[in-house]
């Protein structure tokens, strides 16, 4: 195991075997149904979340991590043999995830922990994680480390075809949205990441058109650059993950490998029935997608050129080596990217 341990969230979408193969440590959101309570990609997936919502015909609510899941899960990659933590979390804009984290490393002070906020979530999360774990392998610094995730953040690109807002209106996870919802819950909405938040960008009517669209917007942030990694996330709808793999491939260039992966519960529970839209299941469970995940490779020369997360630098002190652009109260670094941009 590297030096330096990546822990992050079950809202980055990461699938075990990815998270297994790099050491990254997930800590799980929570899923309460009533007094039940169920550890997101531990005790339930999407497809037992949504058997358990046709059975009860109600929602579940979703909970952040407590401090103590992230104190056991920093004190289990110093227990193993790591000499400093990097945590990444699902963006503080959509969760409290954030600030538990925080509060763990605070608890910690006397141990090399940094925190950050990937003003992201699925696997542009997952994707800034990945990029962390595989400097570590490399043997980079944690500071390297850091500056790999963050580059990562500055060249993520997240869009998601859903059916509905309702569920995701109800939770308060989309920001910016126009006045007249109850008019945008018939038509196909095209999302992407914004200032930390899941925003709306356009309207469709059909699911073919949305998931034309989404290939569109994939190909204008590509901009003919290649593509580093590219995922499709999705919501009990492998099949149709597949073909939308497909159609991806026949209309860009895409890497050898694309990751498929489920959204798991802690996003998925706020997308409601028919995420994705159009076809249905024979069974009554929730099917959907796609979410396309894409990370542009780009030269130095461009990276230079062109905004992205704001991070100031500061000397290390004692028990706090790294990146900072917040001051915490107590303990180690703390890092907050201020957005994610396309560049």
């Amino acid at each position: 195991m590297p030096p330096i341990a990546i822990v992050v969230d079950t809202d980055c979408s990461l699938p075990a075997s990815a998270a297994e193969r790099y050491h990254i440590r997930q800590v799980p959101i929570i899923i309460q149904f009533g007094t039940a309570s169920f550890r997101a990609g531990f005790d339930i997936d999407d497809a037992q979340l949504f058997a358990r919502v046709d059975r009860e015909g109600s929602l579940p609510t979703t909970s952040a991590p407590s401090p103590g899941q992230f104190v056991e899960a920093y004190q289990a990659a110093f227990d193993s043999g790591a000499q400093s933590v990097i945590c990444i979390c699902v963006s503080s804009e959509v969760s409290a995830t954030f600030g538990a984290a925080n509060t763990a490393r605070e608890l910690l002070h006397d141990r090399d922990i940094s925190v950050i906020d990937s003003r992201s979530l699925s696997l542009g999360q997952g994707f800034m994680a990945l990029a962390a774990a595989e400097a570590a392998q490399a043997g980079a610094s944690k500071d390297e480390c850091i500056e790999q995730a963050l580059n990562v953040g500055r060249r993520v690109h997240l869009y998601a075809a859903l059916s509905t807002l309702k569920y995701l209106a109800m939770s308060g996870r989309v920001g910016s949205i126009a006045a007249g919802m109850a008019g945008l819950l018939s038509i196909k909405p095209i999302l992407s990441i914004r200032d930390g938040k899941l925003d709306l960008l356009e309207r469709v009517r059909t699911q073919k058109k949305a998931w034309s669209r989404v290939i569109e917007l994939t190909a204008q942030a590509m901009d003919h650059r290649p593509t580093e990694r590219m995922a499709i996330v999705h919501v009990n709808a492998l099949e149709d993950a597949r073909q939308f793999e497909k159609q991806l491939r026949a209309s860009l260039p895409c890497p050898d490998d694309i990751l498929i992966a489920e959204l798991t519960p802690g996003l998925s529970v706020h997308s409601g029935a028919g995420l994705g839209g159009g076809r249905r299941c024979d069974r009554p469970v929730i099917r959907g997608g796609p979410i396309t995940i894409s990370l542009e490779s780009i030269s130095e020369s461009r990276r230079l050129r062109h905004g992205g997360p704001t991070v100031s630098l500061r000397k290390p002190a004692r028990h706090r080596r790294s990146l900072q652009t917040r001051r915490p109260a107590t303990g180690s670094t703390s890092i907050q990217q201020s957005h994610v941009q396309n560049l």
